[in-house]
C-alpha cells in the first residue's frame, strides 16, 4: 500500500458523490417521484422497477469509479492480518452466502423489474423471509457486514461511512412508510425483532412470523 497521502479534496468529492447518488436513489425510490413520473412517461407505467434498476446501476458507476481510482492513496486506518483476517474474511463470506440464500425468497426477476410484478407477497405485501425472523432489515446486515471486514483505506471509510449513514437514516424513513402500510402488525414486529444485529433473544419462530406476515389472513 503507497504511502502518497490522502487529500482532503479528494475525501470531499469523493462524499459528495456518494452523497448525490444515495440521495437519488432514494428519491427515485420515493413512491409520489415515481407517479409524478409516470404520469409524465406513461411508458414507465410497469416497468418502473426496470428503469430503477438501470438508472441506479448506470448512476452507481461515478462513485465507485472514484473510489477504485483513489483507493491505494494513504495509510489504511486497519488492515485484518492473521487470524483477524481469516476472521473478518470468513464473516464476509458468510454475509455473500446469506445474499444468495435470501434471494431464494424473493421472485428476483420481478425485484429487479425483469419481468412485470404478478402481486407475490414478497414484492407488494408483508412477507417474512427466513432472516426476516431475525432482523428487520438482513440485507443491509449483511452489506454492513461485508463492508466493514474490509482492509479501511481513507477512500473506502468515507465510502463506508456515507453508505451506513444512508442506511440507517434510510431504517428510519422506510419504516415510517411501512408502519403507515401495515400498521399494528408492523409495530409489532418492530417491538419483537431488532433492525441490525441479531440477538438470539429477540427472534420469531416459524408460525409466529406466518401469524404476521401475509401468509395467514
Amino acid at each position: 500500500m503507497t504511502s502518497t497521502p490522502f487529500p482532503v479534496s479528494q475525501a470531499a468529492l469523493l462524499t459528495l458523490a456518494w452523497v448525490l447518488y444515495l440521495a437519488l436513489h432514494s428519491l427515485l425510490a420515493d413512491a409520489r417521484v415515481r407517479r409524478w413520473l409516470e404520469i409524465r412517461w406513461p411508458l414507465l407505467g410497469r416497468r418502473y422497477r426496470l428503469f430503477y434498476t438501470l438508472q441506479s446501476s448506470a448512476l452507481i458507476l461515478p462513485p465507485l469509479a472514484l473510489l477504485v481510482l483513489w483507493y491505494d492513496q494513504g495509510e489504511p486506518l486497519w488492515a485484518w492480518r492473521g487470524a483477524a483476517g481469516w476472521f473478518a474474511d470468513g464473516l464476509a463470506l458468510l454475509a455473500l452466502a446469506g445474499f444468495a440464500w435470501a434471494t431464494r425468497a424473493y421472485d428476483m426477476a420481478a425485484f429487479l423489474g425483469l419481468k412485470a410484478a404478478s402481486g407475490h407477497a414478497n414484492i407488494t405485501g408483508f412477507h417474512l423471509s427466513p432472516l426476516h425472523r431475525h432482523v428487520r432489515h438482513p440485507w443491509y446486515s449483511l452489506g454492513l457486514v461485508i463492508l466493514w471486514t474490509r482492509d479501511m483505506p481513507p477512500a473506502l471509510l468515507v465510502t463506508a461511512v456515507c453508505i451506513t449513514i444512508y442506511l440507517l437514516v434510510g431504517i428510519r424513513l422506510e419504516e415510517r412508510k411501512l408502519i403507515d402500510e401495515f400498521g399494528e402488525r408492523y409495530r409489532e414486529y418492530r417491538r419483537r425483532v431488532p433492525a441490525l444485529i441479531p440477538r438470539p433473544w429477540r427472534r420469531l419462530t416459524n408460525e409466529e412470523a406466518d401469524k404476521l406476515s401475509d401468509t395467514l389472513p
